[in-house]
């Protein structure tokens, strides 16, 4: 399975809801799909299944507001 793949099917998971997967330029805040809540358990999630630490300090909601933007940071980060 592609990282990109792995992303959004984490971001299905938390957002519990597959919208993720066949719309991924929809803004997962706006249309209330994330949350802080569900932010910290990403940032969580993101660590334990990929190693990779995303400090809150730089989880700007502007830059990671959908799930293609998330898996472009992270592809980033990796």
């Amino acid at each position: 399975m592609e990282f990109k793949d792995q992303v959004l099917e984490l971001l299905a998971e938390i957002c519990q809801d597959e919208v993720v997967k066949e719309n991924p330029d929809i803004d997962l805040f706006n249309e209330a799909l994330l949350d802080s809540f569900g932010t910290v358990e990403l940032l969580v999630q993101i660590e334990e299944r990929f190693g990779i630490l995303v400090p809150i300090t730089e989880f700007d909601r502007d830059t990671w507001n959908t799930p293609n933007q998330i898996a472009i940071q992270l592809a980033d980060l990796r």
